[in-house]
């Protein structure tokens, strides 16, 4: 297990910003990622999981405290067969789109929509991760953690972590050691998958995607054509990140920076006539984002030339130009959704991980 000290956590992050972590620790196995956790609580010091960083944003001033990098990975196969489908079960620190290509490639079908995500396969029940039609909630079958409240590990079944949009049991459960800002109960140590197996996907649930592959929403298609298709979406709009290659800074994001607003019937009313609205359950209605920036003035590039700019080809990510720091893009984050409030009432609300800032 290596540990180090006064070290930046910026280059460890998709956004490239935020200041220095006092003690960083580098965890390569579930048995030091255990061990990270419980002396960092023991010691009451503050404790920040960092995976693939990229949901995350750090403020300038950086972390007094312990961050712990999962670094654990690999993919066990529990069972594979025709009656039963596959069983998968995956180390916290993987790479997500790594194994969402071993996923297309073995003929495990449900997560090939979410091709192209960032960031460990560990961070995805917390956030119940989705894109274009699918989510991670519709083939997780269980979520191993340990949990620092109680000091042992604890396994949730997928109908435990009441997932919904954006978010999990995991995401909303704090825990205040030692006196110390409350911070997330819950480290997912892997997580199980269940998939039917086929060479198809599931059916395609989101127009966009319908109309890239030629086919109708609610139809299969081969999952490597989802896959491939979905990759080619992201990557126009500036969201496949690969740390080979910085060139691109409309890839220096944190990915969509708002969720979508999911509003009241009353709420809802109060929005214009050609808003987008999808059902939400229970009577409540989503609506879109980007949306609301692009008709609240906001739009591509908008910020430039400055260091914190929006996305050139998607407005739902903040981008770093080169050279912005963390308060160059929250101050961009603010106007976006002080503008969008003053334009609709409606208040967007941060998707990442703000650390030790706040909008």
């Amino acid at each position: 297990m290596s540990v180090r000290t006064d070290t930046s956590i910026a280059p460890r992050t998709t956004l490239r910003v935020g200041g220095p972590a006092r003690t960083l620790v580098e965890a390569t196995t579930e048995a030091e990622l255990v061990e990270a956790v419980r002396t960092a609580d023991e010691a009451g010091d503050p404790l920040l999981l960092l995976a693939g960083g990229s949901n995350l944003l750090v403020a300038d001033a950086g972390f007094e405290g312990t961050v712990v990098h999962v670094a654990t990975t690999g993919i066990g196969v529990d069972s594979e067969d025709a009656c039963g489908g596959g069983v998968v079960t995956v180390a916290a620190g993987h790479p997500f789109d790594d194994f969402v290509a071993t996923a297309v490639r073995r003929g495990w079908t449900g997560v090939e929509a979410l091709s192209g995500i960032p960031g460990s396969v560990g961070a995805t029940p917390v956030q119940n991760v989705g894109a274009y039609g699918q989510d991670v909630s519709q083939t997780i079958e269980t979520v191993r953690t340990w949990d620092r409240l109680e000091r042992r590990q604890r396994t949730f079944a997928a109908a435990d972590l009441r997932f919904g949009y954006r978010t999990s049991l995991l995401k909303t459960s704090r825990v205040a050691l030692a006196g110390a800002h409350p911070e997330s109960r819950y480290v997912v140590l892997e997580v199980t998958f269940q998939f039917r197996l086929s060479d198809r996907s599931t059916a395609v649930a989101y127009p966009e995607l319908a109309r890239r592959l030629g086919v109708r929403v609610g139809e299969r298609a081969p999952a490597a054509d989802v896959r491939a298709a979905v990759l080619e979406l992201r990557a126009g709009k500036g969201m496949v990140w690969d740390p080979r290659d910085l060139s691109d800074h409309d890839t220096w994001s944190a990915g969509s920076f708002f969720t979508n607003p999911v509003l009241s019937a009353a709420e809802v009313d109060r929005l214009p006539a050609d808003a987008p609205r999808f059902p939400a359950g229970e009577g409540r209605v989503k609506t879109s984002a980007a949306w609301l920036i692009e008709r609240a003035g906001f739009g591509r590039g908008f910020g430039a030339p400055g260091p914190a700019a929006l996305s050139t080809k998607h407005v739902l990510a903040l981008t770093n130009r080169g050279g912005a720091t963390a308060e160059d893009l929250l101050r961009l984050a603010r106007t976006v959704a002080d503008g969008v409030e003053q334009r609709f009432g409606i208040r967007l609300v941060n998707e990442p991980v703000l650390v030790g800032a706040r909008l």
